[in-house]
């Protein structure tokens, strides 16, 4: 092309004749040349319709190829033709078409070599979440690296694994383990699970232990595996899986129980088992709390088994521990990005729950200007709407200008131009709560002109933790809840918790009411993105005595809705 561009603009200007038939000695060339390059210009023929048939030949097949398949494709090159949330319509309702680059790795985080059609969420989640709030560092993509290969060396059924669990069967630790291991079970509701497994994954990495999961009723429906080429599933037959039902404080391998009783400690005589039970529910005593403590950590660390049930975020108590502080300022050198880094990395939604979020954002909220989240948690006994409680929600929303206002005075509003659309997207257990928003916006126009639409994917009316459909549909609903814009979420909710940390979205937080009364000021900002420990100690190991844990280092701070509970803050944050 570059020859044929060059040797056409060689050719000197000259005036010359287009009409072939008063022209003889034009006619004499052409044909003189037809003559000489006949052959020639039968040979480029052929060539351009090779080309054609070629070019003609890939777009079928793209076209037949499933819309997975062609994404799949796409997404190799990392450059997506897609319609963004947030895409701009034109007037005549169609979209424009908008190119975007879009990291599927995000920024390193997630490692390569997965089979994308096994697991679509893990890749396509980019084109609708918003960009990671911050880049993760370079140590913890380093780190994540080390441990994959870690997990793949020493993960279930392979010979390390099979080496280890004979440990376990025989009862007996000679004090040498080629892999340690930390075996998170199963426990609670799905936000706490989710916070949880993040929480356990966090100390696994920084103490160099491969974590396994327990698969309880539903886990392995809910998630894709996170780590490539071995699964972080605990197999069925792992020597006292039957037993993690009974395991409890009063259980003879609780490590609480062992401090207790003497059965082991800190001296170099003391027993070391091949594997303790740590009990860090809500309802831990004093004994199971010393977990925390650096002390207790240096003996931990020698046993090859731990088995932990825990229904706490813990994350923020391990930068209280000294010998893990220097760990995790690498790590995560922004600290309220801990939870919003680890759930994009380790949480991947599999095709049946991705299915439920995909059909639900383009049925109901791909074409709106702005979505708002609403995820509302009430502790009080009964369905609900409870009145108090809505009259809260009304308060926060439009006090903090997240929805317009309504006009009861005029039936109709015709702002000028084009009228923006607000899709409000509400997660409860309860219908009623839908209904006054939809009743509202349906029955009143805003004082401005917008278009509201109200929307709730689920009614279920009760809690029904660990039944499939359920957390399927409280999953999906999470992850629509992250993909909004702007996010309102209840006190003490770790299902709240999960939606805004993987979406990095800083929530308005409804505080929890009192005595049947909405709470005023009804809602507050939250200052960080993380999740809040809701039970956290509060004993100094070093002086041996009760304290505010929260005054010991200046990121480990009260929580906006948890008087009492501890939560990560950065640095620059000034102080409530």
């Amino acid at each position: 092309m570059k020859r044929l561009k060059k040797s056409l603009s060689d050719q000197p200007h000259e005036s010359v004749s287009l009409d072939r038939e008063n022209n003889p000695v034009c006619n004499m060339v052409s044909e003189a040349r037809w003559g000489l390059n006949s052959m020639r210009f039968m040979g480029f023929v052929f060539v351009c319709l090779m080309v054609l048939t070629v070019v003609f030949s890939a777009s079928v097949i793209l076209r037949d190829l499933p819309s997975d398949s062609r994404l799949r494709i796409l997404a190799e090159a990392r450059l997506f033709d897609v319609i963004p949330p947030n895409a701009t319509v034109s007037e005549d309702g169609s979209h424009r078409p908008v190119t975007v680059q879009k990291d599927k790795l995000l920024g390193g985080l997630l490692p390569s070599g997965f089979d994308e059609r096994s697991c679509l969420s893990r890749h396509e989640s980019v084109l609708y979440h918003k960009e990671l709030r911050q880049k993760p560092s370079s140590y913890l993509i380093s780190r994540l690296r080390n441990y994959e290969a870690l997990h793949k060396r020493c993960g279930p059924h392979t010979e390390l694994y099979n080496r280890s669990v004979k440990l376990i069967k025989s009862g007996q630790y000679g004090g040498s383990a080629d892999c340690n291991y930390l075996v998170w079970i199963s426990y609670s509701g799905l936000g706490n699970r989710i916070l949880t497994l993040a929480s356990a994954f966090l100390y696994a990495l920084l103490t160099n232990r491969v974590l396994l999961v327990d698969p309880g009723v539903n886990m392995p429906d809910l998630f894709c595996e996170p780590f490539p080429g071995v699964s972080w599933l605990l197999p069925p037959d792992f020597p006292i899986i039957s037993k993690f039902s009974t395991f409890d404080q009063k259980s003879p391998h609780c490590y609480g129980y062992m401090v207790k009783n003497d059965i082991v400690g800190n001296s170099s005589g003391s027993i070391v088992p091949p594997f303790i039970y740590l009990h860090l529910a809500h309802d831990y005593d004093d004994q199971d709390k010393l977990f925390f403590c650096d002390e207790d950590q240096s003996f931990i660390q020698k046993i090859p088994w731990l088995v932990m049930r825990t229904d706490n975020y813990f994350v923020p108590f391990l930068f209280l521990i000294p010998s893990f502080e220097q760990e995790l300022d690498n790590l995560f050198p922004e600290k309220e990005t801990i939870f919003h880094f680890l759930s994009r990395y380790l949480f991947h939604p599999t095709n049946s729950v991705w299915g439920l979020v995909m059909r639900y954002y383009q049925a109901y909220l791909a074409q709106a200007d702005e979505k708002l989240g609403i995820q509302i948690r009430v502790f009080d006994t009964g369905v609900g709407p409870f009145k108090y409680f809505l009259d809260q929600i009304f308060a926060c929303t439009m006090k903090e200008n997240l929805l317009p206002r309504i006009n009861r005075g005029e039936p109709i509003v015709n702002p000028s131009g084009k009228q923006k659309t607000i899709a409000i997207l509400i997660t409860s257990l309860s219908p009623g709560y839908f209904e006054e928003f939809r009743n509202m916006y349906w029955e009143h126009p805003t004082v401005t002109g917008e278009i509201v639409g109200v929307y709730q994917p689920s009614q279920e009316k009760h809690q029904q933790s660990e039944k499939l459909m359920h957390d399927r549909k409280a999953l999906a609903e999470m992850y629509l809840l992250s993909l909004t814009d702007k996010l309102v979420t209840s006190a003490w909710s770790t299902f709240g918790y999960v939606a805004h940390g993987l979406g990095g979205l800083k929530p308005w937080i409804l505080y929890k009411p009192e005595n049947k009364t909405a709470h005023n000021p009804p809602c507050v900002r939250a200052a960080s993105l993380e999740p809040c420990f809701h039970a956290p100690p509060y004993y100094d190991c070093k002086k041996k005595t009760g304290t505010d844990t929260s005054k010991i280092v200046p990121h480990v701070r009260h929580c906006e809705d948890v008087s009492w509970g501890l939560k990560l803050f950065d640095h620059n944050i000034i102080t409530m």
